[in-house]
């Protein structure tokens, strides 16, 4: 029997996977959800940094499942939504979170890079959408209330020089979550794109072009101050308890001193 909401953990009896949940966004918005009462399965393809948040949460009273999986293998995602579904029950709360940024020239013609941020930001998305909205539909339709959560960037909206490529996939992100907001608000799923700015995360490690690197370093050196992956996780359970006649369909997130 599903535990009922309180003011406290308005989420509880829910059930919510998030993908990327190894570090950054994913794994503070995680710990944000479980405090919210949710039970939480946990996705990436870091095994021991799934497990050591899986005893975090399970410290504080919450409930978490882990599994090592790589969203662009259809087959291990199929996996993945079947476990969530014998251990906790379908899941009604999808946060879409795992990706990479990868910035260049284009002139530079890194292929590689190109390949890997389509691969992780669009296929991986779209294998964990397929499989897992059978789920959220038929959560819906018991519990009348289920929640996608696509996570884009403001890069889906405004021009940076060098990240095309990663930009086109977030507006692919946010274009596509408003098309699926079509086909499942009726279904009683709430869709809703997220675009934050620039968020302290891992996800700057990864960056190798020297100009994006310098764009990176003259934000902090203005005196700047970025967005923390608890911000977005607090908007993340703020949107999911809203009423469920109530879809925040996209949400811009910005910090204060980021221009555009």
């Amino acid at each position: 029997m599903n535990t009922p909401a309180t003011p406290d953990q308005p989420l509880s009896g829910r059930v919510a996977v998030v993908t990327g949940a190894s570090s950054g966004i994913g794994e503070a918005t995680a710990e944000r959800l479980a405090a919210m009462g949710a039970r939480v399965a946990v996705l990436a393809r870091r095994a021991e940094r799934l497990d050591s948040l899986v005893e975090r949460i399970g410290q504080k009273g919450g409930r978490a499942l882990a599994i090592a999986v790589d969203v662009t293998d259809v087959a291990a995602v199929q996996s993945a939504a079947d476990r969530v579904a014998d251990d906790f029950g379908d899941a009604d709360l999808l946060v879409n979170n795992a990706g990479v940024m990868l910035p260049a020239p284009i002139e530079e013609r890194a292929t590689d890079q190109w390949q890997q941020q389509v691969d992780l930001n669009i296929t991986g998305l779209m294998n964990v959408i397929g499989v897992f909205t059978p789920q959220l539909v038929k959560a819906a339709q018991e519990r009348g209330v289920a929640d996608l959560v696509n996570m884009s960037s403001i890069a889906a909206q405004n021009i940076f020089p060098n990240f095309a490529v990663y930009s086109g996939t977030k507006a692919f992100v946010t274009h596509l979550s408003r098309h699926l907001r079509v086909e499942l608000g009726p279904k009683k799923v709430r869709v809703s794109a997220l675009e934050p700015g620039i968020v302290g995360t891992e996800l700057q490690n990864h960056v190798t072009d020297e100009g994006a690197l310098q764009w990176l370093a003259d934000s902090k050196e203005s005196g700047m101050e970025w967005l923390t992956p608890q911000d977005i996780a607090d908007v993340v359970g703020y949107l999911t308890a809203l009423p469920s006649r109530v879809n925040l369909q996209q949400v811009t997130i910005m910090p204060t001193a980021q221009p555009s």
